[in-house]
């Protein structure tokens, strides 16, 4: 065993399972590989804007907290297989400053996250896997999906070994 890592953050966005359809595989081998937690995040949206927070019901924000805590809960006991030690962390508000709180909070030595959603396949990396990759104090391995990579490797006039890898993966040391 190489325990390189002890700790390692997957953010998941539950609307979205391009977010961790491909990410969550690679977290749970690197975090079966080197015996680490994983704290599977996912970040829930604020009711803090001023002008719309008056109008609604107090306690709002605690309500979406729980509720996203529960789904997600729900979800990962679905996904999760059962040889891995996983803890569920939620954030509320900005997704990366979020991400960057659980990781600092749990200590963690390694965050995987996907690139961005498919439907942005026109960038290379999203806003939040950018801002996470910029500022974390640990490593961070970006994960994309294949059927953007081989697009983009089509477009490019790449290599058949190049079409036919699995996934790619950057892995940006900070």
């Amino acid at each position: 065993m190489n325990n390189q890592y002890s700790n390692i953050v997957i953010p998941l966005d539950m609307a979205h399972e391009s977010s961790w359809r491909t990410a969550l595989p690679i977290a749970i081998d690197h975090a079966r590989q080197n015996q680490a937690t994983l704290h599977v995040a996912t970040v829930v949206p604020n009711a803090d804007i001023p002008a719309i927070a008056v109008h609604l019901p107090s306690g709002i924000e605690q309500h979406i907290r729980e509720e996203g805590e529960q789904a997600m809960q729900a979800l990962v006991e679905r996904l999760m297989p059962e040889d891995i030690n996983w803890q569920v962390q939620i954030g509320q508000g900005r997704i990366y400053k979020e991400i960057l709180h659980i990781a600092k909070k749990v200590d963690a030595d390694l965050i995987v996250m996907a690139s961005h959603r498919p439907e942005l396949a026109d960038y290379l990396i999203g806003a939040n896997a950018a801002h996470v990759t910029r500022h974390a104090q640990c490593s961070v391995l970006v994960v994309r999906e294949k059927e953007i990579r081989e697009k983009e490797l089509r477009e490019e006039g790449g290599s058949q070994d190049q079409l036919h890898g699995n996934t790619q993966t950057e892995e940006a040391q900070v």
